[in-house]
């Protein structure tokens, strides 16, 4: 089969992102997965690369279609316009924000014409993001809104290792995202988490080979101790894990997120869904931080990301980890290999 075509997006100018891109890029298994490209602007892949003492020749292409990469070749798709050069490293700059923006956008637009097979992203700032005028929590989000979907969730992944046991890995998709914590309550529902459980089995069934495990996180101390700390479980949760229990997802819960953390990791549950973006967070990335993937779920196109943010404290130094930049892109090469061999096993219609 073909290698995936995939784009890596820049990020954050003033964080780690070109860093991580550049690293990652001398991965030698990296360019057997996958056909790589960067989007962002290649004098910023350049500047990282210098400042690794690195001698990798970074290219500027004019479309996916001219990318040629190799371990000492990096193409590069200017999607960014040269203000991002002036940004400020290791700081929230809206000019960074605005770079991180277009190359996402553009990134994004191939995947939806078919024109690249996937994006792996480095991270961007939300505050940058907001600075430059485009109000959203984060990657997701904006991903979703590209994409014209509703039904979206961001799953933290873990491929098997010493650490996580089951076949498939340990995937944790969380039912509210980049919110307040006082907004928690009003945004679960019976019907979100139902979402999410479905958008579990559909992320981690192709990974398994078989229907996968689901357990559901409760939301209170104990699983509210019997209502002791309040009825959520009883009154929300339970009604979503019975629902897509009838509808033939295998799900358990709700369990307390502390224990059912452990059985998971030691492959009970392929995947668990939390309540809220720390319940998941902490857990997995203790099991993994600079192994953890990022994926959206729900979208036509395939995405996955590093699950750390831009790192400013460490930002331009010679720092920063590749690790999650390399996995996320074994990932996605996965991801778009399976939605192609789908592809073609699916039966064409019926011709009228």
């Amino acid at each position: 089969m073909t290698k995936p075509l995939l784009a890596l997006t820049m990020g954050d100018p003033s964080g780690v992102g070109p860093e991580v891109i550049v690293g990652a890029w001398r991965h030698a298994p990296l360019h057997e997965w996958c056909r790589p490209l960067a989007v962002g602007h290649p004098e910023i892949l350049r500047r990282a690369a210098r400042l690794q003492g690195d001698s990798l020749e970074i290219v500027e292409i004019a479309s996916p279609e001219e990318a040629s990469p190799s371990p000492a070749l990096l193409p590069c798709l200017k999607a960014v316009g040269d203000d991002a050069l002036a940004a400020a490293p290791c700081s929230v700059d809206a000019r960074s924000g605005e770079a991180a923006y277009q190359a996402l956008v553009a990134a994004a637009r191939l995947a939806l014409a078919g024109r690249i097979d996937g994006i792996t992203t480095a991270p961007l700032s939300k505050a940058a993001l907001w600075e430059a005028g485009h109000h959203y929590p984060g990657h997701t989000e904006l991903l979703a809104e590209l994409c014209g979907v509703q039904d979206f969730a961001m799953m933290l992944y873990l491929a098997r290792d010493e650490q996580v046991r089951g076949r498939a890995g340990l995937g944790v998709v969380h039912v509210t995202l980049h919110t307040a914590l006082r907004e928690v309550f009003a945004q679960l529902t019976p019907a979100a988490i139902f979402r999410k459980i479905r958008l579990a089995d559909g992320a981690m069934r192709p990974l398994k080979g078989a229907a996968p495990a689901i357990g559901v996180c409760a939301l209170n101390p104990h699983a509210g101790e019997s209502g002791l700390f309040g009825d959520e479980e009883r009154t929300l949760i339970e009604p979503a894990v019975a629902q897509a229990a009838a509808a033939g997802f295998r799900v358990e819960g709700p369990y307390p997120a502390d224990t059912l953390m452990v059985r998971a990791r030691d492959g009970e549950f392929d995947a668990v869904v939390a309540m809220y973006h720390d319940q998941g967070h902490i857990a997995l990335k203790l099991l993994g931080m600079h192994r953890a993937v990022n994926v959206t779920l729900g979208l036509p196109i395939v995405r996955t990301s590093v699950a750390h943010g831009t790192a400013f404290d460490l930002a331009w130094q010679r720092r920063a980890d590749f690790g999650s930049m390399i996995e996320a892109v074994r990932v996605a090469s996965e991801l778009a290999r399976q939605r192609t061999s789908l592809a073609e096993r699916r039966p064409l219609p019926a011709q009228g």
